[in-house]
């Protein structure tokens, strides 16, 4: 306030607002301060209560939750109005079939005609509303109202008319007058302000309903017409077709959701249905005629699913429908083949014409296109190579039955060779054909680096099929069937080589290892087949043998092709051995040069890739000779200890230590073995040809590993001639056995003594303890007899006691200890 106003002017001036009013609004402002304090301080008595109360009341009385609605309103709205349309279309078709007859022309007409208009003109002031879903119902009930409409006027006005010519028109009708009514419904929307759009009329209309029943209806006149005429099957077919086609159309053309499901559901129901047809028609064509009308339906349904798989966009789609388009014009001009050509060639033809889908793919088709094209004609060559797969199995697995049939003669021809216990497929003249022909297109046709490598495999593997199986299919004679199969193993190998020398400029490694185990299996496959007479199996085996030799020098097929030549060279032995009218035990000796030259060939290999694969074929063979002498004790002897001296040789080399364990069992077994057959029945003489050279090796480990206890190194050669030898002395009545024993025993103890070892101190004291017993064992027992029947009990008795008094002892003094603890405490 400024100094300068006086007091007479402060009390004359007006105050604004008056005081009596400023009185009163304070008054106010404080009751309602008041109020709310009162407030405040009420809840806060509530909190402290709540907080001072126990556990258990901290939670407020809870509210239980609203229920949850189990459906939306839109969703009770639609089932109420579908549910109200489908009553009364019953109701309609009930008054329609049933209550026809109680009223005269003129009043039915001019009733279905009123219902009707009613019904179609109704959804326009709903739509105009915002009625959109009950516009829909009623809508719906109209529209089923022109069925039954259309069946009155046949009833009424064209009843001489045939009933399916009749519902092919009504049919069409029904479709141009359900689209029209749709039109007219969008356009009477979109006159409407609230959605005056410039868009076109069809993406315009209000009612979803109206268009996709105008296409149901259009699905059947023609097919309806169809059946009225009473078309052939091939019309028929094409009506299918044609139809589907028009779906097809639609489907790509036709933004409205709801009709372009209408129109792929008809494509693909209508279309499975024509092409089925189709190819029935195709397989069972009785000439070329009837081949070319089926294969020209294949081919309109190929034009369709090739148009849909060009324009479609979704690329996995296009691919399917491509793919599906590429059959069917593989299966209508393969029909055409087969009805004109011979039976044999109906997988060629079929063959070509899926690898003529294959120039789609240098063409300006999309993508997916020219992948589907492509994917049929790959399933059309593995379909034909899967047709070929019986007579290939066979020409393969065949000889196997020739090993109950070893040297029983030479066969008629080729095939002859092969069919020993199954029967020759019908049809195979072309099966080289068709393995050849897939081999080219492999190693032509693939161009992708991705997929080049296991394109040129399968061409390889084809091309061996295709020579394997020709010999077969073209009768040769026995002998030019060998030397086939000889010149196939010779141009594996080359092929395998070759491949593997021309590495470094861009040739993959799998295909040297492919020609190699093409060249195995066929060598196996040769062998088999020269079991028919005995020059041949000598002459197969001996060659295999060193041509697999020979291709081992090559750098990367040795580990393949060495075990492989050892392999033919075990088997050489074997029929040499038969051949000079030896028995299996001798021939098992002569089988033993495999293991022996393996061993000195693995020596020399060093750490080379193919030192494995030869060591271990070498012990294959060894295992093949013991297997043949094991009817003949001495000879198996023998060759037990031949194996372990092949095996003891190994074992010098210093990667090879640990095969000297199974050099000392070969030689155990071989000494067991000759024992046996000497009728050596003393245990000593077969486990001290064990605890010998077990001991020798403990006590040079424990020279080596100061670390090694005496268990380890003596506990298990001790034991092997200590335990068999107590049994046998304890059931020996003789003396010289346990004297013996014992007296070894003692030596063992005493030796352990002398050097402090733990292991033959227990073992030969527990032996030594053992052989006492069983010498004084008769003496116990006399003693036994001799004492009085109440003499064990006493004894029994006195031993309780002194162990009662002993424990009493332990106790008292444990109590005096404590006793004079505690004092001390």
């Amino acid at each position: 306030m400024s100094y300068g106003v006086t007091r007479t002017t402060l009390r004359g001036m007006t105050h604004f607002p008056s005081p009596a009013e400023e009185l009163r609004v304070l008054d106010s402002e404080l009751r309602q301060l008041d109020a709310r304090r009162a407030f405040l301080l009420s809840r806060r008595a509530w909190l402290v209560n709540i907080l001072s109360a126990p556990a258990p009341s901290l939670a407020t009385p809870s509210v239980p939750p609203a229920r949850r609605p189990e459906t939306t309103a839109p969703s009770v709205q639609n089932v109420l109005l579908v549910l109200g349309g489908v009553l009364l279309t019953i109701a309609a078709i009930a008054f329609t079939l049933v209550s026809w007859g109680d009223m005269g022309i003129a009043g039915r007409a001019l009733v279905l005609a009123a219902v009707t208009v009613a019904a179609l003109g109704t959804p326009v002031p709903l739509l105009r509303r915002g009625l959109r879903s009950t516009a829909e119902a009623v809508s719906g009930l109209g529209l089923a109202l022109t069925v039954l409409d259309a069946y009155a006027l046949h009833e009424v006005t064209f009843t001489g008319t045939d009933g399916m010519s009749y519902a092919a028109a009504a049919a069409a009708v029904l479709a141009v007058v359900w689209a029209a009514y749709g039109l007219g419904l969008g356009a009477s929307a979109a006159s409407a302000p609230k959605d005056a759009e410039s868009r076109p009329a069809i993406s315009r209309a209000p009612l979803r309903l109206s268009f996709p029943l105008a296409l149901v209806a259009a699905q059947l006149p023609l097919l309806l017409w169809s059946f009225a005429v009473q078309a052939s099957v091939e019309t028929v077919t094409a009506v299918l077709l044609v139809t589907a086609a028009a779906d097809t159309t639609i489907a790509l053309l036709v933004p409205l959701k709801p009709v372009r499901m209408v129109a792929v559901v008809g494509a693909f129901g209508w279309g499975a249905w024509g092409v089925l047809a189709a190819g029935w028609l195709s397989w069972a064509a009785a000439g070329p005629s009837a081949a070319a009308r089926a294969a020209a339906l294949l081919a309109l349904a190929a034009a369709i699913a090739l148009t849909a798989a060009w324009l479609v966009p979704k690329p996995a789609l296009a691919l399917g429908t491509a793919l599906t388009g590429g059959l069917l014009l593989v299966v209508g001009l393969g029909g055409i083949a087969r009805a004109g050509l011979p039976e044999v060639w109906t997988v060629p033809a079929h063959l070509l014409c899926g690898i003529a889908l294959l120039a789609a793919v240098r063409t300006r088709a999309p993508e997916p296109v020219r992948r589907g094209l492509a994917h049929a004609s790959a399933v059309v060559q593995g379909l034909a190579l899967a047709t070929a797969l019986p007579t290939v199995a066979i020409a393969l697995l065949g000889p196997v039955s020739r090993v109950a049939r070893v040297w029983s003669g030479a066969p008629v021809d080729a095939r002859a060779a092969v069919t020993l216990d199954a029967p020759w497929p019908t049809n195979t003249a072309t099966v080289p054909l068709v393995l050849a022909v897939v081999a080219g297109v492999l190693a032509v046709a693939v161009r992708t680096a991705s997929w080049r490598t296991p394109a040129l495999v399968g061409a390889s593997v084809l091309t061996w099929a295709t020579a394997l199986v020709l010999p077969a299919v073209l009768e040769l004679p026995y002998t030019a069937g060998l030397v086939t199969q000889g010149l196939l193993v010779v141009a594996t190998l080359g092929l395998a080589g070759f491949v593997r020398s021309a590495e470094p400029r861009g040739l993959q490694a799998p295909l040297p290892l492919t020609g190699a185990l093409l060249a195995v299996v066929t060598s196996l496959s040769l062998a088999l087949h020269s079991l028919a007479t005995e020059a041949a199996t000598l002459t197969v085996l001996a060659t295999s043998t060193a041509l697999f030799a020979a291709a081992a020098r090559r750098a990367g097929l040795g580990p393949l092709t060495a075990p492989a030549s050892l392999a033919h060279a075990a088997a050489l032995t074997c029929a040499i051995g038969a051949s000079a009218g030896w028995e299996p035990q001798h021939t098992a000796l002569l089988v033993l040069m495999v293991p022996a030259a393996a061993a000195l060939l693995a020596a020399r290999l060093g750490g080379s890739p193919m030192t494995i694969p030869v060591e271990a074929t070498g012990a294959a063979a060894g295992l093949l000779a013991i297997a043949l002498s094991a009817t003949h004790p001495p000879l198996l002897a023998l060759t037990l200890a031949l194996c372990g001296v092949i095996a003891a040789g190994t074992a010098v080399r210093p990667d090879r230590r640990h095969i000297g364990y199974a050099a000392t069992a070969l030689f155990v077994l071989a000494s067991w073995v000759r024992l046996a057959a000497w009728e050596v029945g003393s245990a000593e003489a077969y486990t001290l040809p064990v605890t010998v050279p077990a001991l020798v090796v403990g006590h040079l480990r424990r020279r080596r590993d100061l670390t090694a206890s005496s268990w380890t190194a003596y506990g298990p050669g001790l034991a092997v001639t200590l335990v068999p030898g107590l049994v046998a002395a304890w059931g020996d009545a003789h003396w010289l056995r346990p004297l013996l024993l014992g007296a070894a025993a003692l030596l063992i103890t005493l030796l352990g003594a002398r050097h402090r070892l733990q292991a033959p101190i227990v073992l030969g004291g527990t032996a030594l303890t053992l052989v006492a017993l069983h010498e004084l064992a008769p003496y116990i027992a006399q003693v036994v007899d001799a004492l009085p029947r109440w003499a064990p009990p006493a004894l029994a008795g006195l031993v309780l006691l002194a162990l009662g008094a002993t424990y009493e002892q332990r106790l008292r003094d444990a109590r005096r200890m404590r006793d004079m603890l505690g004092k001390l405490g």
